[in-house]
């Protein structure tokens, strides 16, 4: 089968661009978790998270066999006038959506009501390897999604290689501007713990097979992260005035 074909090029292109969307969920999760770390171990520690996020959507795609089998049902029962079939994907899925709802408002409890315990280095609780843990559990989770978009949209093994490979590159350099930002500005943190949190409940939905679409919870977070950069450049204006 010929490689570079005009079909090929046009699905490694939209596929790259879908992978870097719906990688922005990791991006903004590992930015989080990382920033619980010394400085010195930030940029390692993000690089790690997004190195395994690759690793494990290869290792997914090479296993599309295994992958299609955990879309099988389980079981088949009914709950409130609904049938559900839970497959292996739907507990991963409404697992990692929980577990990602509550680290995002748990992060949030301390961003509001503990910022005093800022200055206690985060990395003497837990480590830099318990940070890497969580990071490579939620990668799991979303790499599962990712995963089957691309087998969804592409039937060339290489091609979805190589735009999983693209996505993370791109992913790792805007990894290091992201983190900065959503720590520079509190502001900014509280929308990245509230746009985790939407995704963790559309995964959940997921997970019972309640469509919601994930394109109005990026339209929502942009719109909502345009208004407030507008309003950080207000109060960068009206600062100095002020004094």
């Amino acid at each position: 089968m010929e490689l570079l074909t005009i079909d090929n090029l046009v699905a490694f292109v939209t596929l790259s661009a879908l992978e870097i969307v719906l990688g922005i969920d990791n991006v903004v999760y590992i930015s989080i978790l990382c920033g619980r770390l010394p400085e010195s171990q930030r940029e390692l520690a993000r690089r790690w998270g997004l190195g395994l996020a690759m690793g494990i959507r290869i290792l997914l795609l090479f296993g599309v066999g295994w992958l299609s089998r955990l879309t099988t049902p389980l079981a088949s029962f009914s709950l409130l006038g609904h049938t559900l079939e839970p497959s292996v994907r739907d507990l991963v899925l409404g697992v990692g959506g929980l577990v990602l709802m509550i680290k995002a408002v748990l992060e949030m409890h301390h961003q509001v009501e503990a910022p005093h315990e800022d200055t206690i280095p985060l990395a003497n609780r837990r480590g830099f390897a318990a940070i890497l843990s969580q990071i490579l559990l939620m990668d799991i989770v979303f790499s599962i999604d990712s995963v089957i978009t691309a087998v969804g949209m592409a039937n060339n093994l290489t091609i979805m290689i190589a735009a999983i490979v693209l996505s993370v590159g791109v992913m790792m350099l805007c990894s290091g501007a992201v983190a900065r930002v959503i720590e520079r500005h509190p502001t900014l943190k509280t929308l990245a713990l509230s746009f985790l949190v939407l995704i963790g409940a559309a995964l959940v939905l997921e997970s019972v097979h309640i469509p919601f679409p994930k394109g109005a919870i990026y339209f929502t977070m942009a719109f909502s992260l345009v208004v407030e950069m507008v309003n950080i450049r207000m109060r960068r204006k009206t600062v100095p005035r002020s004094t």
